[in-house]
């Protein structure tokens, strides 16, 4: 499996930030209300993730080792500030919605995970496709959290996504259900808690169905064979 191949493995199932390492859950529980939101936090995270890791794999060699968790953490804070002004003056509806959490990406764990543990070791297109495919693992459990809690919460989805893609963007909103009131369990943060340990749940059942595919089946012992001496 060639190298592109297998970070496009491990960032999107196999080593995903949100399901197997458990990064970054402070703003994937808090704002996974809606898709809208979900996918607004998600494409955020990515660019950071991207900017970050390319800008890191540039500077490696000019960075001294004992400062370079201050230096990535500056880098990664310059693109939140690029990203926070862009849906600011852009997506002024969504960049309320989504208020402290878009500055608080810079502390997300999955970023300066990846800065260290890959972007500072490898050339930049191979981080930037490291980036790519762990900011997509990311994205997508969001935007799969804040769908199932958008559906059992209010019956609802792609509700709001004109704050994220325009007017246009109002035909998106689908009604599945027609409830009389939210159902706040799934609306509220123990909601996500819930949905994330089912998501999680569900990985694990694939993995333990797929390894077990996977294994050989042991060959079926052979009954001995009596041997006749004698008759009588």
């Amino acid at each position: 499996m060639s190298e592109y191949k297998t970070l496009a493995h491990e960032g999107l199932w196999k080593n995903n930030a949100a399901l197997v390492q458990l990064l970054g859950l402070c703003p994937l529980l808090a704002v996974t209300s809606t898709v809208t939101n979900a996918l607004g936090l998600g494409i955020a995270t990515l660019l950071v993730l991207v900017g970050s890791n390319v800008t890191v794999s540039i500077v490696r060699n000019w960075v001294p080792k004992d400062i370079r968790i201050p230096v990535f953490v500056m880098i990664i804070a310059a693109f939140v500030t690029i990203i926070q002004l862009l849906m600011n003056a852009y997506t002024f509806g969504l960049y309320q919605s989504l208020g402290i959490f878009i500055p608080l990406i810079v502390t997300n764990c999955a970023i300066i995970g990846r800065a260290e543990a890959y972007a500072s070791k490898n050339p930049p297109i191979l981080s930037a496709w490291d980036g790519v495919m762990m900011g997509l693992g990311f994205a997508a459990v969001l935007v799969i959290l804040g769908a199932m809690r958008e559906l059992i919460g209010q019956g609802t989805l792609f509700d709001g996504a004109e704050l994220l893609l325009g007017d246009w963007a109002t035909a998106l909103r689908i009604e599945v259900l027609s409830f009389d009131s939210q159902f706040l369990v799934a609306v509220l943060p123990p909601g996500a808690f819930l949905g994330l340990g089912l998501i999680i749940a569900a990985k694990n059942y694939f993995d333990e169905r797929q390894k077990a595919q996977a294994q050989p089946t042991a060959p079926a012992e052979k009954a001995e064979r009596a041997r006749v001496t004698s008759l009588t």
